[in-house]
């Protein structure tokens, strides 16, 4: 088998740096377009940037504390983030005005609209005598009608272990749920009843921190400190492949064009004991999807990617680091002619 190496890819690639914020990224987000690109990270203030050129339009002022997630309605005109300041807020895209606040007692960790953005499902940790918890909340029309009330509240059994992520699944009958505590959950939008969830035998075994869903949500692919990614049939939760890295995944996603995955981690910045970023592989390391074999990395960060995001177009791909910058990559039309 003959795999590309990694200097090959790396050439394919020029990035953009888009230095918008001072803190470690934690989340990005294209919107449905893929004309949009949306950054959070530690410093309180999500960004907005073009997604061609990488230039910044713009910030959502409001959060007073790390903000960890974001997502954007179908049609750009609404976006939710989740914060450690204990709030999820609701903001107008365009002029950046704040329309509404979800007071929480705790950190709010993972936000995603639901479609037809009615619903919006948001976590958040455990801290004091509150447990972790998946909140779900409508969304109305117009941010006068606005209310705080929660549709469902999902408690997991170990209310101790933070949720990382949840999402919904195929036409929002479910949700997908998944964090410290290794295990996938599937519930039931409508009775709020869990209807499955991995087994010890295929599942993580280390703290699962990022989880994407397929274009078409058939399947989605998780990330975990154990060092792999898994793809996971979003119906049956059967485990389809395993990509194995060499260090702990800290964020995943999915080419929605070709059969690829591409993975960001690397030992925390703690853990290195040398300046040398290569001693950390600080890598996106891209995997063929079916074959499970590593195809190239991009290398760029100087400290581990903590979030990964693929145009909806699959022409482009963004990364974000614990040292402030997101890497904006054009593919050269080399890339789609890759062979394994």
């Amino acid at each position: 088998m003959r795999s590309c190496s990694h200097q090959t890819l790396e050439t394919r690639m020029r990035p953009i740096l888009m230095k918008g914020h001072e803190r470690p990224l934690t989340f990005l987000r294209y919107n449905r377009d893929g004309d949009l690109l949306f950054s959070c990270a530690k410093d309180h203030t999500p960004t907005l940037w073009l997604a061609h050129n990488g230039e910044r339009l713009g910030t959502y002022r409001g959060h007073n504390g790390a903000v960890w997630c974001c997502d954007v309605s179908r049609d750009s005109s609404r976006l939710v983030t989740g914060s450690a300041d204990q709030t999820a807020k609701l903001w107008d895209v365009k002029s950046g005005k704040q329309l509404f606040t979800f007071n929480f007692g705790s950190s709010a960790r993972s936000v995603d609209f639901a479609v037809g953005d009615h619903l919006a499902v948001i976590t958040t940790d455990n801290f004091m005598d509150r447990m972790a918890a998946i909140h779900v909340k409508r969304i109305a029309e117009d941010p006068e009608d606005q209310v705080s009330d929660s549709v469902l509240v999902l408690q997991c059994p170990d209310g101790k272990k933070r949720i990382n992520r949840a999402v919904w699944g195929p036409l929002n009958q479910t949700i997908v749920s998944a964090g410290e505590d290794t295990v996938i959950r599937i519930w039931d939008t409508e009775t709020g009843k869990l209807l499955n969830e991995t087994n010890e035998e295929v599942g993580h075994k280390k703290a699962i921190t990022s989880l994407c869903k397929a274009a078409d949500d058939s399947h989605f692919l998780t990330g975990s400190h154990d060092k792999t990614a898994k793809l996971w049939d979003m119906r049956t939760l059967t485990l389809i492949k395993t990509y194995t890295t060499g260090v702990p995944v800290n964020a995943v996603a999915m080419s929605p064009l070709l059969n690829h995955v591409v993975l960001g981690g690397g030992q925390d910045a703690s853990a290195v004991t040398t300046t040398d970023h290569r001693a950390g592989k600080f890598e996106a390391k891209f995997y063929d999807k079916i074959l499970q074999e590593e195809i190239g990395g991009v290398k760029g960060h100087f400290g581990p990617i903590n979030a990964l995001a693929f145009n909806p177009d699959g022409k482009s791909f963004s990364s974000g680091g614990e040292d402030g910058y997101v890497r904006l990559h054009h593919f050269d039309s080399d890339y789609f002619n890759i062979k394994i």
